[in-house]
């Protein structure tokens, strides 16, 4: 399939509706000439097979960290009509709003570079972590059905925050309408959600302590907060077990409802439902209650990992200056509004392993960043580096105001826990002067720098098309994983 792709620019690639069967868009493949060639044919044909879904928006869309996944690449977006179209479970993900999110601080490396040890300890202590892990909060089911219906907000009511936390998370801190109770949410899922709130879980997730290296817009980055040398934190988890069970519940559900409405599909993991059916929309508020957790999990470890700080350094975090620069979300269906050939069309846009990237003006910014765009958050592998990047009016043209998450896998975790061994990872990491702290060595196997794309070239390529630039650039010092 990959033959087939026409190259319109040096960051743009792009595949017709004739290239096979049943497509009724073309699509769009943003990423640079050694993108393409590392670029899975799997993933070019999953993008094709999401074509062929009922009322897609032109184009459905890869980023440069695409890569084959469940259904729809990883590292990719489709935006389908709100009355004609779909909104797919498989196209959303498992871990839903897996998401990351960005604390600074007034510290520098000096300050932190002698306590680093003491620090990462103290975070790994902090934060529960490993598959499976529980957390420190014992949730009445009244209590559960708070938290995935107000999301980070719960945690800021319950003194884990403060209001200016919600205003600089993405769609506030949660979304309203979600579901909390059967049938829309099962019993199931709530079992495995309400013990684990307030935990970073294992696989890609991760909390660093990272060091400000590069500023590449300096207006930007001060509007941001952001300064080179600067110590920040970056958190990346989602909804854990309970957005994983709302996923497998209506994956189930949606397997049904295709036959229910006549529904082709050329891969079994594109299930979904029309937009305004019954089982689309219990889909819709469903998912949203997975998205309040995660919000809220992200701001319950905040708190610890402020607390954390406090005990380190004997001061308060508000005097660490340790203020939460943005939280985005991937994984993640939206009902948006967005121009498309001079008329404005609503659609459910999914964005799987993507992040949002609204550009300057756009009211769904925080008020203190509008002027500039939104912050854009991209995570790298513990050996490289991760980036701060800002939204674009051009991705608001071309991409319905979205970019790429992060690296993007070059290998299956399968095949790195063949390739590396753990422990050998762990010291040529601490051999760099990082710390690092694991519930186990397996697991820095699967997260091998090397597992990943270069970083750089997938946030070349994002930089390069405009649909989102680059800000700044952090490289990690301490390093806690599941």
């Amino acid at each position: 399939m990959k033959e087939k792709l026409k190259q319109q620019d040096e960051f743009r690639w792009w595949l017709d509706k004739s290239a096979r069967p049943r497509m009724n868009v073309g699509a769009k493949i943003i990423g640079s000439k050694e993108i393409i060639n590392t670029l899975e044919d799997a993933a070019v044909e999953q993008l094709t097979n999401v074509a062929t879904l009922p009322g897609p928006i032109e184009p459905v869309l890869a980023m440069p960290d695409a890569h084959w996944g469940y259904g729809l690449p990883m590292g990719a977006v489709g935006a389908f009509d709100a009355e004609e179209g779909i909104i797919s479970a498989g196209c959303t993900g498992f871990d839903i709003n897996c998401g990351v999110r960005l604390i600074r601080t007034n510290l520098s490396v000096e300050d932190v570079q002698p306590k680093l040890q003491q620090l990462v300890e103290e975070l790994f202590n902090r934060v529960p972590a490993g598959v499976g892990s529980q957390g420190k909060i014992r949730l009445s089911d009244s209590q559960f059905s708070d938290v995935i219906r107000w999301g980070a907000k719960w945690a800021i009511d319950n003194d884990r925050g403060v209001p200016a936390d919600l205003a600089h998370c993405e769609e506030g801190g949660y979304m309203e309408g979600a579901a909390m109770q059967a049938p829309q949410v099962s019993e199931k899922a709530r079992r495995r959600g309400r013990p684990q709130l307030g935990t970073l879980g294992a696989g890609n997730h991760y909390l660093e302590v990272q060091k400000v290296e590069k500023i590449f817009d300096e207006p930007v980055a001060k509007v941001f907060g952001l300064e080179k040398g600067q110590i920040v934190v970056m958190l990346h988890c989602g909804s854990r077990g309970f957005g994983h069970q709302i996923a497998t519940d209506y994956l189930e559900s949606m397997a049904v409802a295709v036959k229910k409405y006549n529904i082709w599909l050329p891969d079994q993991q594109l299930v979904c439902a029309p937009a305004n059916s019954p089982e689309g929309q219990d889909y819709y508020a469903a998912m949203k209650a997975a998205v309040n957790f995660a919000f809220c999990n992200r701001q319950v470890m905040t708190h610890w990992i402020r607390q954390g700080f406090e005990a380190v350094f004997g001061r308060d975090w508000e005097s660490l200056g340790m203020h939460l620069v943005y939280d985005v979300t991937h994984n993640i269906c939206k009902f948006e509004t967005h121009e498309v050939n001079g008329l404005k069309r609503d659609m459910y846009l999914h964005r799987k392993g993507a992040t949002r990237a609204f550009g300057p003006g756009n009211p769904k910014i925080p008020e203190d960043y509008r002027s500039v765009g939104q912050p854009v958050l991209i995570g790298g592998s513990m050996g490289t580096a991760s980036y701060v990047l800002v939204g674009t009016e051009q991705a608001m043209k071309e991409t319905f105001g979205s970019t790429c998450h992060g690296a993007g896998r070059a290998m299956s975790r399968k095949a790195a826990i063949r390739k590396y061994h753990g422990r050998d990872i762990k010291n040529a990491l601490e051999a760099k002067g990082k710390v690092v702290r694991s519930m186990g060595t397996k697991i820095l196997a699967e997260e091998a720098p090397n597992a990943y794309k270069d970083v750089h070239v997938v946030v070349d390529s994002v930089h390069g098309a405009d649909i989102s630039r680059k800000v700044a650039s952090q490289i990690p010092l301490g390093v806690v994983k599941g």
